[in-house]
């Protein structure tokens, strides 16, 4: 049926961390790939993405590595930051406009 999408298969981190530990193990990926059904380049992938960080691999879904948490986090900081320097820029613009109207606040 032209034009249908495959659905992704989506692991979870236990298995993944089991297949990355039995490719090192038995050493062959492609061997540890075609006995758990998956392809051999997803494998690789999954060992180079282990390889880099082995403590915050695979954090699931909704769930970011620790650095990526924070940088979301300062972002929303600054974002609110921005904000509220632009009401005061527009309130130092009111009430330096006609002083002596203000005067009584």
């Amino acid at each position: 049926m032209e034009g249908e999408k495959q659905k992704r298969k989506k692991y979870d981190r236990g298995f993944i961390l089991e297949a990355v530990k039995e490719a090192q193990n038995n050493g062959s990926a492609a061997e540890t790939a075609r006995n758990l059904g998956i392809h051999e380049n997803q494998l690789y992938t999954w060992k180079r993405k282990f390889e880099a960080d082995p403590e915050n691999a695979f954090p699931g879904k909704g769930h970011m590595k620790p650095l990526e948490e924070e940088n979301r986090r300062l972002r929303r900081e600054l974002e609110r930051a921005q904000r509220e320097r632009d009401i005061l820029k527009k309130a130092v613009g009111i009430f330096s406009k006609d002083p002596k109207r203000y005067s009584d606040l």
